[in-house]
Order: C-alpha cells, then structure tokens, then sequence
C-alpha cells in the first residue's frame, strides 16, 4: 500500500512541486534470521527509511492454549495445597474466570542518513546517495499469558 502526499512549498497556484511517497509492506517470514537479508535487498532497491518491525508467533492459538492449561494447573495446584493444610479436599470447579493475554513483538530499527558516494563513470564524477547497512533487527520473545480465578467446591 503506497500513500502519496503534494508538498506545496508556498506556491501561489496550489500546484504541488514535489510528492512524498510512503508505503508499508507486510511480509510473513517464518525464519525470523531471514529478515537481516530481506531488508538489506529493500535498501538495495530504494527503500531508506524503515521505522519498525512487527512481528508476531505463527501459531498464537497454540500457545494461548499452553497458557491457559500451565494456568489451570497451577491454579488448581495451589488450592488442593491450600486445603490439605486443613485436611479438606478438592471439590468439583464451581466458578472460573480467565483472561488471556499476548503481548506483540516490535523491534525498533534506527533510521540511518543517506551518505553520498561520488562515482567515477567514463571521466566524468557522479554523486550517487548510498544508504548505510542496517544492522539486523532482534527478535525479542513474545509473551503469552493467563490468569485464571477458581472458586472450588471444599470437600
């Protein structure tokens, strides 16, 4: 998706001298080390200005599934400690509150200058703007978490 803005500069005329042009991509990677060569090659293409990366699990279903059941299990864990303490027993769940939540990975790229380079062709100098390498993003683990309220029939 591309969105193209006029830039007017104060002419008279409303006549636009210059167009700024921005876009997003979003690409789906499953190999997180892949990332570093993509965005070079983007560079390499005329892409100058990145400002962040998304990223998020290929299968969040999964995983709020394992959040939910570690919670449970915790939950219920603790409450037949609880009532061992006084020599009761757990009961069947009577109530049961949950809230899951995730937490998206963004990684924040520094946005370099463009540097100029000045190019020898066939006698005569050129000036040609070359973008600096940019270093690879890293990834910064994805939390996926539950909580979960229990009220237990005692036994």
């Amino acid at each position: 998706m591309l969105t193209v803005s006029p830039i007017y500069e104060g002419d008279r005329k409303k006549r636009a001298r210059s167009y700024y042009v921005q876009g997003q991509e979003v690409l789906k990677v499953r190999d997180f080390a892949k990332i570093g060569p993509i965005l070079d090659a983007s560079v390499e293409d005329g892409v100058s200005d990145f400002r962040s990366l998304t990223y998020s699990l290929a299968d969040e279903e999964a995983a709020k599934k394992k959040a939910v059941a570690e919670a449970m299990q915790r939950a219920i864990g603790r409450a037949a400690i609880a009532l061992e303490q006084k020599g009761q027993k757990l009961g069947a769940l009577r109530y049961m509150s949950l809230d899951v939540k995730q937490v998206y990975g963004v990684a924040r790229l520094e946005t370099f200058a463009t540097t100029t380079e000045t190019v020898d062709v066939s006698g005569a100098f050129r000036e040609r703007k070359v973008a600096p390498p940019m270093p690879p993003p890293q990834p910064q683990k994805i939390t996926v978490s539950a909580s979960v309220q229990c009220a237990f029939q005692i036994q």
